[in-house]
């Protein structure tokens, strides 16, 4: 019943931020022992996970990635948000939220965000 829903611009200028909203019904953000993350495919790359907020509001992230990404939740609109700071076209990748009680329980449908001047 969970459902999760990606929202965004699919195109973002270099140098620029790059914002993401993922959306959840069917259950609330802050169920005990949940969390959230965001994780992203570049063209021909593997999943690459950037970083996670839990149902308390602790946030986690990738250390390639935690100089330029904030995630953070909205529990009134029941939905998380992801900021990537200073991108370039090597950013370009479909996003994902995903999440659950383990890591994956629950996807999006993905996202396509590009990088381009």
């Amino acid at each position: 019943q969970v459902q999760l829903q990606e929202s965004g611009p699919g195109l973002v200028k270099p140098s620029q931020t790059l914002s993401l909203t993922c959306a959840l019904t069917g259950d609330s953000i802050t169920k005990n022992f949940f969390y959230w993350s965001w994780v992203r495919q570049p063209p021909g790359k593997g999943l690459e996970w950037m970083g996670s907020v839990s149902y308390s509001g602790n946030t986690k992230y990738s250390p390639s990635l935690k100089s330029r990404t904030s995630i953070s939740r909205d529990t009134s609109k029941n939905q998380f948000t992801l900021q990537l700071d200073s991108v370039t076209p090597e950013d370009t990748a479909v996003y994902f939220c995903s999440g659950g009680e383990a890591l994956g329980d629950y996807w999006g449908q993905g996202t396509q965000v590009t990088v381009a001047a």
